[in-house]
């Protein structure tokens, strides 16, 4: 299949209508720091809901899918779902902390938080460790699947792909800062749902799969189909729903799902007009992107084990393309392939639109760590806002040249996807503690980013090349979460704490309440320093957690109820549709309940 006039017409349009926006904002988001990195912290809760949305579809969130399903099947998505969890948590905990402290990024917050020369260490380093070299290997991923898109749609080399589609990104993102980055996302959400929505009811109805019901009976399909592994398959079951739900949301960073927040979410938490207003873009986000879209992207997945039932059926399918980076997940490029001319402009734009918003929003984020958390901090403090956007534009063109040199060295979106997860197992539970616990320090943050990215040096590099049995990825990452959670513990305790004068500061900002500061509470009070008011008595956390949990319980009925239904058990599917509008009754009184300035 090759595309036709009107499809490039469709590709081109995006293209200029990106670069429109990207220089329309220009001057605005040139005007100081925060402007160009926080679009002046005005931006409406749902404008922020769905840029948190768009940057979560990537060009390989599909990829990553179809790979979890074809191996794993349905149920392998708790590698992801089980995420919900630390999601819920972030809206009804943390988002209202972050909007309160009032940083220009997350990693600001050490220095808040924390005090002395480890504070401002644990800042800088920090800074470059995500935003340059974890943010690297984020980007690649994402690169890594476009360059497989490329590869099946066009029979583009790596280069070339990522030169059309990098260079573009590049310019929006540079010139219009997160404002043109939030606008562009808005537009490309819906083109990229659209896209993903069409492809899917398309392929179902193709002559070789023959409709949903064909679809759901058929022998290479069938055994995919349960929404939780069986019991029977121990192996499975560990590796991708307990592990998942027992262990893997509290303890591991991973972006867009940290534990606490951070990140490019805590970006937009904080650039939101109010606490409530990141309230609610948190949870819009996070109904969104576990209830609304996966499954057009898991009932394409199931189809292409119709099409290409094994890794054998695609390399013959694509001869041309190279070996190494024929895996599962491209799969879902492969039957992209088999769309009508028309609308394959639309799903090919749709795909550019999903790599860029993540792509874009990635850049923004990583390029306000460079400037704000080392440049500003430690290079200039005294640099002015016009030179420091400079800088910003400047670390955003180095930052995609270095992603698309580790792209080049992937196979896979599920490699990348486990190797981020191991490089940040057991750093989780410091991040959730830090705003509750007064015992954490500087040291102990630092010690588990060190130790949890020693383990995974370990586990990636050196482990394979000894004679010790093999380990499977479930127990790495169970190893790696004690070792981390161990260590950092150890750390807090036996380390000098944060100043009395800074956990102080730090209370009366962010008023987090509850047991964890007593002691500071208390020390203050025999001084006749007041750090709790009477206004601010009642600790809200267990309505918080209740409206998690209610939150957790709507979208996991609206995502199963949507595949009971999709699977013709209509019966179970308005069991569940039920159970949904139940939560959301009950999380709607309790939304009333919690503290919000």
């Amino acid at each position: 299949m090759a595309l036709n006039y009107i499809d490039w017409i469709i590709i081109a349009v995006y293209f200029g209508f990106s670069l429109v926006i990207g220089l329309l904002s220009t001057k605005q988001s040139g005007k100081s720091s925060s402007e160009f990195f926080l679009s002046g912290r005005s931006m409406p809760w749902w404008l922020l809901g769905i840029s948190m949305v768009a940057t979560t579809f990537s060009a390989d969130t599909p990829n990553l899918v179809t790979d979890m399903v074809r191996q794993n099947g349905v149920a392998g998505n708790w590698a992801w779902w089980a995420f919900l969890l630390t999601g819920m948590l972030t809206v009804f905990v943390y988002a209202k902390l972050w909007r309160r402290s009032g940083v220009l990024t997350d990693v600001e917050f050490y220095e808040l938080r924390y005090s002395g020369k480890m504070a401002a260490f644990l800042r800088g380093f920090r800074a470059l460790y995500l935003g340059v070299f974890f943010n690297v290997i984020i980007m690649a991923t994402v690169s890594m699947a476009l360059i497989k898109i490329g590869a099946v749609m066009f029979g583009f080399s790596a280069v070339k792909t990522l030169l059309i589609a990098a260079v573009v990104t590049v310019i929006y993102s540079a010139m219009g800062g997160l404002r043109s980055v939030l606008i562009t996302d808005f537009f490309q959400f819906i083109l990229a749902m659209a896209g993903a929505i069409g492809a899917a009811i398309i392929i179902l109805n193709m002559p070789e799969i023959g409709g949903l019901e064909k679809l759901v009976s058929h022998p290479n399909v069938s055994g995919k189909l349960d929404l939780i592994p069986s019991f029977s398959n121990t192996d499975i079951l560990i590796a991708v729903f307990i592990l998942p739900i027992a262990v893997q949301w509290w303890s591991v960073w991973y972006p867009g799902a940290e534990p606490g927040g951070g990140g490019y979410i805590a970006q937009r938490m904080l650039s939101a007009k109010t606490e409530k207003g990141a309230l609610k873009a948190t949870l819009l986000f996070n109904i969104t992107h576990y209830a609304l879209r996966p499954w057009p992207w898991i009932l394409v997945a199931l189809a292409s084990l119709v099409v290409f039932p094994d890794l054998a059926s695609l390399q013959q399918a694509f001869p041309g393309i190279d070996q190494q980076i024929i895996r599962h997940d491209l799969a879902y490029p492969a039957m992209m392939k088999m769309l009508p001319n028309g609308f394959i402009g639309i799903v090919v734009a749709s795909l550019l639109a999903a790599y860029m918003s993540t792509i874009a929003t990635h850049l923004n984020w990583g390029s306000s760590y460079v400037v704000n958390d080392f440049y500003k901090r430690f290079v200039k403090p005294e640099a002015e806002d016009k030179e420091l956007v400079m800088v910003g534009r400047i670390s955003t063109v180095v930052l995609m040249i270095l992603a698309s040199i580790v792209a080049l060295l992937l196979s896979n979106a599920l490699q990348g996807f486990q190797i981020m997860l191991q490089i940040g197992a057991g750093t989780g539970l410091i991040f959730i503690l830090r705003w509750f616990w007064w015992r954490v320090n500087a040291i102990s943050e630092l010690t588990a980013m060190v130790v949890s990215f020693m383990v995974a040096i370990y586990f990636q590099l050196i482990h394979p090349s000894t004679s010790l049995p093999e380990l499977s990825y479930a127990l790495q990452l169970i190893i790696g979460v004690g070792i981390t959670t161990i260590a950092w513990m150890l750390s807090a305790y036996f380390t000098k704490p944060t100043s009395e004068a800074q956990l102080r500061k730090f209370y009366q900002l962010i008023k987090p309440g509850g047991p964890g500061w007593k002691r500071v509470i208390d020390d203050a009070a025999r001084e006749n320093i007041v750090l709790e008011s009477k206004r601010n008595e009642g600790w809200d956390m267990p309505t918080a957690i209740l409206c998690m949990v209610l939150g957790c319980v709507l979208v996991y009925s609206a995502l199963f109820a949507t595949g009971s239904l999709i699977y013709g058990k209509n019966l179970m599917g308005v069991v569940l549709a039920v159970i949904m509008i139940v939560a959301a009754y009950g999380l709607s009184r309790g939304w009333r309940k919690l503290k919000l300035q």
